[in-house]
């Protein structure tokens, strides 16, 4: 399985949407693809994804196939400027 992806404690948590089996693949799918694009970007930034990092939400974005909703999701991180 990529590291990218979050990983769940499965013991506290078993029904989490961001579930995946041995092999890597998404369990809760349906959970997902029910969903319309806002309740996803609502899910990822003020529901139970709020929590991951920015790398963990656009790979779960693309594995779910909303791409294009990155830029939504993903806040810009901003770098101090070089001194």
């Amino acid at each position: 399985m990529s590291s990218e992806y979050y990983t769940p404690d499965l013991a506290r948590d078993r029904d989490s949407p961001f579930a995946r089996d041995a092999d890597g693949k998404l369990v809760r799918r349906v959970f997902w693809f029910d969903m319309g694009d806002r309740s996803v970007v609502l899910a990822l930034t003020q529901g139970v994804g709020e929590h991951l990092s920015n790398d963990q939400k656009r790979a779960h974005l693309r594995d779910i196939g909303r791409e294009h909703l990155i830029e939504q999701v993903c806040i810009q991180e901003i770098l101090p400027p070089d001194s």
